[in-house]
């Protein structure tokens, strides 16, 4: 028998949880008590560890669903058990109102069994019928399958009922622009809301000391997720997601201080009692040098991948277009340019990619900000002082190929700063490459005194 993956209850007044990321893709093999998946609650964001050593199948919960406590979102099945057919509300009795757990004790518990049947929640009882690869199809190009019609037993939505749903959309006109062409110039007038609140900051649980990220330009604290699969670790992973980014609110911001201040706080926030790692990328990786320079004691070991701030150029033309792109077509050619081969990136990864930035008050906002970091195509920040200034262990990494911020900016570093040169890489190489970049950060974390 598979063993059944559900949401659990890991707070008092829980009823329900986000599935917020999963970190093992459907057909995959899963370790017990590895991370599994994330989830959110009103309160906190956290992983789940694997019940079971498997193969993980009939992901029900995608990114962003909500789903009671108690109710099955996965199963894993045993090394060599037969797949069976994922459980579906016409071939399955209707499920029964949840009982109320015993005081004391939580659904899905060591030792006790969930008070719900084996089938879907019951928000999932109205859901379009779909094989798994056709859901994880329409969950990379952005669609929804309440749009497409199957083809299959029952109506069920197959592969090929996507891909000609894709198609379509290809074929379809575009859109008339939201505004002129010149208002999405970094100049250009901006009518989005300057937004309070809180950056967004993801954690997932683990033991040892934290490793914070921050990501890149036109980014957000999704795009770690192939390098963390890759380092598989026990650590507690803290990301955020810069201003404008993501997660966080929009704001304006008059220069590149008044950027990396908003950046401080959310890192003072997270209240930690001991110093962290801190990993970033590119814009992220400016961002970590200044929090570095102004808080030395809360920093352990410094990794940074391409960047910016070490030198005057940048491919603003680039960051422009990707920040300014409205559909995948538009954003394919610019997102090729990050990686050193064009064939790195796929359609299917330019569209996923194009969900994030479906808000144009996003994108607009962050043209704008483009216009204050990169005035004419220049970066105007400086933090090679900074570089100098360091006192904890610092590795660089960079991809020889890249065409956003030169490689030879790293070259600006002493020889206290371990330095690699990625042959094959462009802008992106925990992306292009994972596994090669997480093995030169476990080492970089294991020099440091992990």
């Amino acid at each position: 028998m598979p063993t059944e993956v559900i949401m659990p209850k890991v707070d008092m007044d829980m009823d329900r949880g986000k599935v917020s990321v999963w970190h093992v893709a459907e057909g995959e093999t899963v370790e017990k008590g590895a991370a599994l998946f994330d989830i959110e609650t009103d309160k906190a964001a956290m992983e789940v560890e694997a019940p079971a050593s498997g193969k993980l199948h009939h992901v029900l919960a995608q990114p962003g669903a909500d789903v009671p406590v108690g109710h099955p979102i996965a199963w894993i099945y045993a090394e060599g058990e037969e797949v069976g057919a994922i459980p579906d509300a016409a071939d399955m009795p209707a499920a029964e109102p949840r009982q109320e757990a015993p005081s004391g004790s939580a659904p899905g518990a060591e030792g006790s069994a969930p008070n719900v049947p084996l089938a879907v929640s019951a928000s999932d009882l109205d859901r379009p019928r779909a094989t798994p690869a056709a859901r994880r199809m329409v969950r990379a190009a952005g669609l929804d399958l309440a749009d497409i019609s199957g083809s299959g037993p029952h109506g069920r939505i197959q592969a090929a009922d996507v891909e000609r749903a894709i198609e379509a959309r290809r074929r379809a006109p575009a859109p008339p622009p939201s505004r002129a062409p010149e208002a999405v110039e970094p100049s250009a007038p901006s009518v989005w809301a300057d937004q309070s609140g809180a950056l967004h900051v993801s954690r997932s649980k683990g033991e040892g000391r934290p490793l914070v990220m921050i990501h890149g330009f036109a980014a957000d604290s999704m795009g770690w997720r192939p390098f963390e699969q890759a380092l598989a670790s026990r650590r507690p992973l803290i990301r955020i997601d810069l201003p404008s980014h993501g997660r966080s609110p929009r704001r304006r911001f008059a220069s590149f201080p008044d950027f990396v201040r908003s950046v401080r706080e959310a890192f003072d926030a997270v209240g930690l009692d001991e110093p962290v790692d801190l990993l970033a990328h590119s814009l992220g990786g400016a961002v970590a040098l200044a929090l570095a320079d102004v808080r030395p004691r809360n920093i352990a070991s410094l990794a940074l991948i391409a960047p910016a701030g070490l030198g005057p150029q940048a491919d603003a033309e680039t960051l422009l277009g990707i920040a300014r792109a409205s559909r995948a077509e538009s954003l394919a050619p610019w997102l090729k340019r990050l990686a050193g081969s064009p064939d790195a990136i796929s359609w299917d990864f330019v569209k996923a990619a194009m969900v994030s930035r479906e808000d144009p008050d996003l994108r607009q906002a962050q043209l704008d900000l483009a216009g204050v970091l990169f005035p004419d195509g220049t970066q105007s920040f400086d933090l090679s002082a900074a570089l100098d200034r360091l006192e904890v262990p610092t590795t660089m990494i960079w991809g020889r190929r890249d065409m956003v911020i030169p490689w030879q900016h790293a070259l600006r570093a002493d020889g206290t700063v371990a330095l690699h040169l990625l042959r094959e890489s462009g802008h992106i190489p925990h992306v292009e490459c994972p596994a090669t970049v997480a093995g030169i950060v476990k080492r970089h974390l294991e020099c440091a005194g992990r």
